[in-house]
């Protein structure tokens, strides 16, 4: 489905117009959005990716980059035939939505940033990321990670959804250290984007679960007060993971986008 050094391109359901294309958290891969995307509304395209050294897709050049990787995204959707798209991205998959309109605005005709931020990371953050891709580079496991669906997810799925934790262990586990490792350098040098935002001449979704303790809502609320057309959805039971917590509000959320660039 790629060629060498490509990224993968996963069709997840063959339509009409505009498509959408779903660009995935970290520490995951495109399969956080099978539910979304059966919850979509209508008939439209949905294509996924996987980012640099996650899921099927090859390691990123070095230096790490967010920039590296919405490159390499733009050359992967070429590849599949893909010059026009809404992109939503989660978390990471946001940071990488907001450098594709930077770098490649003919791309994308709208943007859907779930549970994402457009500022950078704060010092303590990037050391973290740092530390982080130290210790899996070193280990030669994904075990530095492995906790993160306890803050990934929300109280509300922690109570009453525990097979979620499982299922984001199992994913988590699935992943190549070669590929936290260069994700977390990419996202602790990236910049703030809110300007990128604020010049977007398109539609954009902000959406954001209401328990989200990663980038809370007042993130999404900074987001959706930068972009010139943007509308906030916050998902009440939802944490980090909105899109496998409660993913028809965000199919809801991204059908309603999809409609709005494509009027």
């Amino acid at each position: 489905m790629t060629t060498q050094g490509r990224l993968e391109t996963i069709s997840l359901r063959e339509g009409s117009g505009v498509p959408l294309v779903l660009l995935h958290g970290f520490p995951l891969d495109h399969r956080m959005w099978s539910d979304v995307v059966a919850s979509l509304p209508g008939e439209p395209t949905v294509v996924a990716v996987d980012l640099p050294g996650l899921g099927e897709s090859p390691v990123g050049p070095e230096p790490a980059s967010v920039e590296a990787a919405a490159d390499a995204t733009a050359d992967a959707l070429a590849a599949a035939g893909i010059t026009r798209a809404v992109v939503g991205g989660l978390s990471m998959g946001g940071y990488v939505a907001l450098a594709l309109a930077e770098r490649h605005p003919e791309l994308v005709v709208g943007l859907g940033l779930v549970d994402t931020k457009s500022t950078a990371d704060t010092e303590e953050a990037r050391a973290n990321r740092l530390r982080v891709a130290d210790a899996v580079t070193g280990s030669g496991t994904v075990d530095a990670v492995l906790g993160m669906p306890a803050a990934l997810l929300g109280a509300t799925s922690k109570a009453v959804r525990p097979h979620l934790t499982a299922r984001l262990e199992e994913w988590i586990r699935t992943q190549r250290p070669a590929g936290i490792a260069w994700s977390q350098r990419a996202m602790a040098a990236r910049p703030d984007r809110t300007d990128v935002l604020a010049g977007f001449p398109g539609p954009v979704a902000v959406v954001v679960g209401e328990e989200d303790t990663v980038t809370p809502v007042a993130e999404a609320e900074h987001m959706a007060a930068a972009a010139s057309h943007a509308q906030l959805v916050v998902v009440p039971a939802a944490g980090h993971m909105s899109a496998v917590e409660e993913p028809a509000a965000v199919a809801d959320a991204l059908g309603d986008l999809l409609a709005r660039a494509s009027a």
